[in-house]
């Protein structure tokens, strides 16, 4: 090492990037200690940063997990389950796909496949909004036909508010009752069903009847009497059909029970043709 003009040279050959090491008898070895120094965020390596960002363990996690007092196991258990509103939350989590595959299967009522595609996840979704459209479409087209009769014939025309109820309760009623109904008849004759699966059957079964209803606007008698006949019998067969293979385990009497559902049906779509579309220019509808 030279020095000159207060500065310092050094003789050995230079290293990019280095500084060649001092050998001599004054030469100091440094050890350095372990670093501590832990990392933020911590993590399973250490004395580096982890490529993977975790939160801090007080972070807000309110919509990972269910907030105190919430969780389900302060729902009733046992039977008393049932009557929540938490024990029917999975039956309507669908997807509109699968709500459109089950109307498109009602519509073909001669496969009989439908209790077996839905024998895992029933909805009821789709049968309560069917229900929910046929109210209106019934009370809509229903008084819709009326005043076309009365201004047709010069008469005065009130609109009548009792379609809207009797429009819901009788097709929330039917696809409410008849099913349990049903359900406790299998279950009398060792054939039990799952409730809500007949709940879902009949439900997707009423759809046939939306568009049914649209057509009987027509003026027609004859073609209102078709239209409803073809509902009902398609409605009909579906219902019959994917219950037939399931009810021959009752025994004998199984085919009793296929044509009583078969035909109350059928009575639907007759009870919906005499009351929604059979009307009196003096304001009064009749069953006859």
């Amino acid at each position: 090492m030279m020095s000159g003009g207060g500065y310092t040279s050094i003789d050995n050959q230079k290293v990019p990037g280095s500084v060649p090491a001092v050998s001599g008898a004054d030469h100091v070895t440094v050890k350095f200690a372990d670093s501590s120094l832990q990392t933020f965020p911590p993590s399973e390596a250490q004395g580096k940063i982890s490529a993977v960002f975790r939160p801090p363990s007080d972070a807000d996690d309110t919509f990972s997990k269910p907030a105190r007092g919430s969780s389900d196991e302060s729902q009733p258990t046992g039977w008393m389950h049932k009557f929540t509103v938490g024990a029917y939350k999975p039956y309507f989590d669908v997807d509109t796909s699968d709500v459109l595959e089950r109307i498109r299967d009602s519509l073909f009522s001669f496969k009989g496949s439908f209790t077996e595609k839905t024998a895992d996840n029933p909805d009821l979704y789709g049968p309560f909004w069917i229900c929910t459209t046929l109210i209106f479409v019934a009370a809509s087209i229903g008084t819709f036909v009326t005043y076309l009769a009365h201004k047709l014939q010069n008469k005065d025309w009130n609109y009548d508010i009792n379609l809207v109820t009797w429009s819901a309760g009788l097709f929330y009623g039917y696809v409410t009752f008849v099913p349990l109904g049903l359900y406790i008849i299998l279950k009398y004759f060792s054939a039990p069903s799952g409730l809500v699966q007949l709940w879902c059957l009949y439900g997707y079964s009423l759809f046939i009847f939306i568009p049914a209803l649209c057509l009987s606007i027509v003026p027609v008698e004859i073609f209102r009497w078709v239209i409803v006949g073809v509902a009902g019998f398609m409605s009909a067969t579906f219902v019959a059909l994917n219950l037939r293979t399931h009810i021959k385990s009752a025994g004998e009497r199984w085919f009793f029970i296929v044509a009583g559902i078969f035909l109350l049906q059928l009575a639907l779509a007759v009870i919906l043709k005499l009351y929604v579309f059979t009307s009196s220019p003096y304001g009064s509808r009749s069953l006859l």
